[in-house]
């Protein structure tokens, strides 16, 4: 089947389901109009049970049917043309990572346009740190006509104060990426965090065993306790290595002050491996805080496959590292998933309809308001040297250029990167 066909086969069986659930919605005979069970999401546990909310028909829009080519979103084209006011999107920085200027905002430009936005009916911002710039870059979204915003905050009380400041002007509101504790918004989109941190955890237990490290010192360097991502990563790890911890077979080392500035957990993790040179494995919540590590132990001349490290984000530093062996691996995150489950909830919200079963497929313990968030969770996936070409690569969410320098070329040609 030609790559055309194979789009509009994604294409018609997306629309099956949106279709379904937007009109009269007989769900009998269609497995696109499954309803979705819950994952609640609540202390660190992520648990199966119950239904997905609500909506007519019962059935729809499921995020296996988001492809890296974007064009299922076209079958919300009827969902986007029905809808009023601009869709405003507020990003948070550049500093936590590199991906929101170089996928989010790109890819959730492309999922819109997909649907049939044009570029005056949807608006892009990043604050570049600045909690005082997001509450102004939202005030001119809401002067200018949004009906929905889509936030990634800073920290939860300038999201939540954001978040009150839209209600209060009528406009709906997704939390994306991070939750806002405390806020008022009326989905959040992300992928399911704890597992992300979960599926870290599990990554560091593989790599201790595959390189043979006898007895781990292991040292927690925890993302930044601002953002409550890096709040649930932690539980997830934890979750995996407090039992390794309490039989004795691991020993917690420390877990110092949190952050997602890369230069501060340079130092932060040479002043720990001075004051403990027993220290042999690290958990490093993203890949910016795993190099970090790493370039202190290359000044130290630890050799490869000697001190496990992990990562997040599937970035090109992260995959070099991989590659030369310093890292285990990484949580790849397509952000192409995620962009077009907010940019799918957003046009629904836009629209003034009730978002499919399917889309919304979760709840999350906003533990600060007290309440269950329906959500849209994505599934993250662990990235090694095994998996690169058809994982990251095979998106398109890395270049084999950009992984494979010339000191890697043969690590590159031996995992089959091209």
């Amino acid at each position: 089947m030609s790559s055309s066909l194979k789009r509009m086969a994604v294409a018609a069986a997306f629309l099956a389901g949106a279709t379904g659930l937007v009109a009269c919605g007989d769900d009998s005979g269609s497995s696109a109009s499954t309803q979705a069970s819950t994952a609640t999401t609540t202390g660190g546990a992520t648990t199966a049970g119950g239904s997905g909310s609500t909506t007519a028909g019962g059935g729809g829009v499921n995020p296996s049917a988001f492809t890296s080519d974007f064009s299922a979103m076209a079958a919300l084209k009827s969902v986007a043309s029905s809808g009023k006011g601009m869709v405003g999107v507020l990003l948070p920085d550049t500093a936590s990572s590199a991906r929101y200027v170089s996928f989010d905002a790109p890819y959730l430009a492309k999922a819109f346009e997909a649907a049939g936005l044009t570029s005056s009916q949807y608006k892009i911002d990043n604050a570049q740190g600045s909690a005082s710039r997001m509450a102004s870059q939202a005030d001119a979204d809401i002067t200018q006509g949004a009906s929905v915003l889509l936030v990634d905050p800073l920290d939860s009380g300038s999201g939540a104060a954001i978040e009150k400041n839209a209600r209060d002007h009528g406009v709906k509101v997704i939390d994306y990426d991070r939750l806002t504790l405390g806020g008022t918004r009326d989905y959040y989109v992300s992928f399911d965090n704890v597992n992300v941190g979960k599926v870290m955890g599990q990554g560091v237990v593989d790599c201790v065993s595959a390189w043979n490290v006898a007895t781990p010192q292991v040292l927690l360097m925890d993302g930044d306790p601002t953002d409550n991502n890096a709040t649930l990563f932690a539980q997830g790890y934890k979750s995996v290595l407090q039992p390794k911890f309490d039989d004795k077979s691991y020993t917690l080392v420390g877990e110092p002050g949190g952050t997602w500035n890369a230069q501060q957990a340079q130092t932060i993790f040479e002043q720990q491996y001075t004051a403990h040179s027993n220290i042999n494995t690290t958990v490093a919540a993203n890949d910016g805080l795993g190099n970090a590590v790493i370039s202190v132990l290359k000044t130290k001349g630890v050799p490869p496959k000697k001190i496990p490290v992990t990562g997040q984000d599937a970035t090109a530093q992260g995959m070099q590292n991989v590659l030369a062996n310093y890292q285990c691996g990484s949580v790849y995150k397509p952000i192409y998933l995620e962009a077009q489950a907010a940019a799918a909830l957003a046009l629904y919200l836009r629209a003034g309809q009730t978002p499919p079963s399917t889309l919304v497929n979760a709840t999350t313990k906003d533990s600060t308001a007290k309440t269950d968030v329906p959500s849209a969770l994505l599934s993250p996936t662990w990235v090694t040297a095994a998996n690169m070409q058809s994982t990251v690569v095979k998106d398109g969410f890395l270049k084999a250029s950009d992984i494979c320098t010339s000191a890697l070329q043969s690590a590159c040609s031996a995992a089959g990167i091209s």
